[in-house]
């Protein structure tokens, strides 16, 4: 189905709007640069795409966070069985030099860390955590996710928890 001129002007306001949580969950799903961006299209054409069904009974927001949160989530699932047999050297082009190494700012390697640490997260609990950390209410993850508020706000208590014990431990 080709969506409408409404949709179209829904996938604009849409993507002007939620691009950079798109980019933030982009980037805490996948870690390789190229399949980021892959990733990322692929965001955008099935959040385009699903417009055309969209129906207002759910916030915008929501509807949003629905589609791109699947699509990272079916993106999860793909890699998951993508064969690790070749080494991609690409990825060697992206590790800093000794010289640039002290340039690094703290902040930058704490959000490196986080993402990577939420990469090894299970599905749901990935999802929750890329919705809190974009400050999404434990409602509005319900309305995305599917689990009662309350289930999610038990979740996110935990994953904080977990986190903090986590970056706590590497750092010794």
């Amino acid at each position: 189905m080709k969506p409408s001129s409404t949709a179209n002007t829904l996938y604009h306001e849409a993507a002007d709007q939620f691009a950079h949580a798109m980019q933030r969950l982009a980037r805490a799903t996948e870690a390789n640069a190229e399949r980021r961006l892959d990733l990322l299209q692929d965001m955008h054409f099935q959040l385009w795409k699903s417009l055309a069904s969209f129906d207002g009974r759910c916030s915008l927001k929501t509807w949003v966070y629905r589609v791109i949160h699947n699509v990272a989530a079916s993106h999860v699932d793909r890699e998951r069985r993508r064969p690790l047999d070749a080494v991609d050297f690409s990825e060697l082009d992206q590790m800093p030099s000794l010289t640039d190494l002290s340039g690094l700012i703290e902040r930058d390697d704490a959000l490196a860390r986080l993402h990577a640490w939420i990469r090894q997260l299970k599905s749901t609990d990935r999802q929750i955590m890329t919705l809190y950390l974009e400050d999404l209410s434990a409602a509005e993850m319900s309305d995305v996710t599917g689990l009662k508020p309350g289930a999610i706000a038990t979740r996110v208590s935990r994953l904080k928890s977990k986190l903090a014990q986590d970056f706590k431990e590497a750092s010794k």
